[in-house]
């Protein structure tokens, strides 16, 4: 995984860099080599089982599914710790499902805005369904790229998209339901006529409001904004569309299974012979329409 996506990309607010180890009996803080990018770590040890679970969230009934198909790791995009814990018990869910994940020998590793960031992430996975063939334009980092320490660029925030023929509303609607396979998407149309032509779309995965809003692009693609951030951007002129926060995500997913099942096929390690990478059944918006 982190050759797939470096976890330096992440985000400075990001839980993905702090990494903790469930013990027997308590939470702590880790800076063990083994466990510096895994944020739940078991310390039950089955080599026998050989599957890698990949989620958006790690929901109960994600972590049945896991323990069903004898998974030893699950690969959860958003970390299921965002924030500290005091304590750990079985009085809410979360609480409950981190425990059963030690009990069971599943660790769980949360790359998020790592696997956003960089190049052939989430964010390119979305550029790529608004562009629909690479000669129809450019896709570009939206805020910066980011460098590795030899100073070579691996990712950047967000991504914009540049056509160099520009299409109507009406075909990037459809080209985004058709992407992420959705019946609707929710839009907001700004205060130029919705038959102006596109020629640039700016696109942030998950909750895009903070770094999209302000930039120079006309449409804003993002998973989900605040009701004053729709407002101020439409009363600005860009036109808003809207998909549910991890729509914007989890189509991604069988992406990054065939990654990662070349990495461990490029690793030649016994350890990981036979690993089996699958994608959750049981991950699912937890929303729906009636």
């Amino acid at each position: 995984m982190e050759r797939i996506a470096p976890l330096r990309l992440a985000e400075s607010w990001d839980n993905v860099r702090r990494p903790i180890v469930l013990s027997e009996t308590v939470l702590i803080n880790s800076d063990r080599a083994y466990a510096e990018n895994v944020p739940i770590e078991s310390p039950v040890r089955n080599l026998a089982k050989k599957r890698v679970l990949l989620t958006i969230d790690l929901t109960t009934a994600v972590l049945d599914e896991a323990i069903v198909k004898d998974a030893s790791v699950i690969v959860s995009y958003h970390p299921p710790i965002f924030k500290g814990l005091q304590a750990l018990t079985l009085k809410t869910p979360l609480q409950s499902s981190l425990l059963q994940c030690a009990a069971q020998g599943i660790s769980v590793y949360s790359p998020h805005t790592a696997v956003d960031s960089v190049w052939g992430g989430v964010n390119d996975w979305l550029a790529d369904g608004v562009l629909d063939g690479k000669d129809n334009g450019s896709i570009t980092s939206l805020v910066g790229d980011k460098l590795s320490p030899s100073g070579v660029t691996e990712g950047g925030e967000g991504r914009l998209v540049t056509f160099k023929s520009a299409i109507s509303m009406s075909v990037l609607e459809t080209r985004i339901k058709k992407h992420l396979k959705l019946p609707q998407i929710q839009v907001g149309y700004g205060a130029l006529p919705n038959i102006a032509p596109i020629t640039t779309v700016a696109i942030c995965a998950g909750s895009g409001g903070s770094m999209l809003v302000g930039k120079s692009a006309d449409v804003y693609f993002t998973g989900e904004m605040s009701h004053h951030e729709v407002l101020a951007a439409v009363a600005s002129g860009k036109h808003v569309i809207l998909c549910g926060h991890d729509n914007t995500e989890r189509g991604y997913l069988p992406d990054l299974a065939s990654k990662l099942r070349h990495e461990l096929e490029r690793d030649n390690d016994l350890d990981v012979a036979g690993v089996e990478v699958i994608v959750s059944q049981n991950d699912k918006h937890p929303l729906q329409n009636v």
